[in-house]
């Protein structure tokens, strides 16, 4: 049995169709995406709130949660960063984690008959 890998990514939003399209393109569909909110090299950006200045620290990104088997995390990894990159601070990072198992609720198939 094929080990069986966890891929996030958090990213720019505007982002989002382009990562999915190409991820298409070579067969990869499934995904959950939820909006959250980040820091980091960034560090925020300044802007005007009643007329004084104020940095506002936490950005609005989003998160790609991808299942996937052991085979596929590096395409996926490759496609994420040709797709995602530019150049900027902000791109986004890319956590991949094992999984012990994975269950579909609706069936009760495990492992990779889950994906």
């Amino acid at each position: 049995m094929e080990s069986i890998f966890k891929i996030e990514i958090i990213t720019r939003a505007e982002k989002l169709s382009a990562l999915k399209d190409a991820l298409a393109q070579k067969g990869i569909k499934g995904m959950t995406v939820s909006n959250v909110m980040g820091a980091g090299n960034q560090k925020g950006k300044t802007e005007i709130y009643r007329g004084s200045e104020t940095t506002i620290d936490l950005l609005p990104k989003i998160r790609i949660e991808i299942i996937a088997k052991q085979s596929h995390v590096d395409e996926i990894v490759s496609i994420a960063k040709q797709t995602l990159n530019t150049g900027k601070a902000g791109d986004g990072k890319i956590l991949i984690q094992p999984l012990a198992n994975v269950i579909r609720i609706r069936t009760g198939q495990e492992g990779e008959d889950a994906i």
